[in-house]
C-alpha cells in the first residue's frame, strides 16, 4: 500500500524549484492523477517520479495568472510574506493571513 504525506497544506504559498512561479495550493492528489499526455509532454530528464504528492495551484508569474499541477519535489515554501494576486482566490480562500489563506469553506 503506498502511503504518502502532502508536505504543503492547503491555503500555503509555494513557489516553483526551477520556474519563477508562485502559487496557492487549492487541492492535493497523493500521487500523480492527471493524464499521461500532460506526463508525457514533460521532456523525460525533467519528469518528476509519479508517486509522490501532486499539487494543484493557482499560480501566477509575471505576466499571467493559471492552475498549476506541480510534483512536491519541484515546489518549495515561498517565504516572501507576499499575498498572490490570482483573481479567483477569493472563490476558496479568505484574505491573507500570516502568510497563508484560510479556507472559505471544507472541501473533499
Amino acid at each position: 500500500m503506498l502511503k504518502t504525506r502532502a508536505k504543503y497544506h492547503l491555503g500555503q504559498v509555494v513557489r516553483h524549484r526551477k520556474h519563477p512561479f508562485r502559487g496557492v495550493v487549492f487541492d492535493v492528489d497523493a500521487m500523480f492523477s492527471n493524464t499521461e499526455d500532460w506526463y508525457d509532454a514533460i521532456p523525460e530528464e525533467s519528469r518528476p517520479a509519479k508517486d509522490q504528492p501532486f499539487y494543484h495551484l493557482l499560480a501566477e508569474n509575471e505576466q499571467s495568472y493559471y492552475v498549476a499541477y506541480v510534483s512536491e519535489q519541484n515546489l518549495l515554501p515561498d517565504y516572501t510574506g507576499e499575498p498572490v494576486d490570482h483573481p479567483d482566490l477569493a472563490d476558496l480562500f479568505g484574505d491573507f493571513e500570516d502568510g497563508r489563506y484560510p479556507l472559505h469553506f471544507q472541501m473533499n
